[in-house]
């Protein structure tokens, strides 16, 4: 669930140079979620979701110059970085996550 979430999603897209950026980005509402304006962080995203950036966003530029430096896109997401939109194809896996996760851990944090 965790890396469903929107502000992560667009981080893993190369639309922010990191997960602080990104929930910033949503917060201030430059993104759209199937033609909707989200700007809830931790919005969760579904298969076949499309994220776009808002029309006439300020903050295409700074968008676009994340993108530069993305290397590669996890492959239960599609990402067009020319025009500026992702869709989730699949829900994410554990073997298609390569953040280095102690999932018991999370389970301990979020059960207090």
């Amino acid at each position: 669930m965790l890396e469903t979430r929107l502000d992560n999603v667009i981080y893993r897209l190369g639309f922010a140079g990191s997960r602080a950026q990104s929930r910033q980005l949503v917060r201030h509402g430059h993104f759209h979620v199937n033609g909707r304006r989200v700007n809830i962080p931790s919005y969760q995203v579904k298969p076949n979701d499309v994220i776009t950036v808002t029309p006439g966003s300020g903050a295409s530029q700074l968008i676009r110059d994340a993108t530069d430096l993305t290397a590669s896109v996890s492959p239960w997401l599609q990402a067009d970085h020319d025009g500026l939109t992702g869709k989730i194809l699949k829900w994410p896996e554990r073997g298609d996550i390569d953040t280095p996760v102690q999932e018991s851990l999370i389970v301990e944090l979020y059960s207090k």
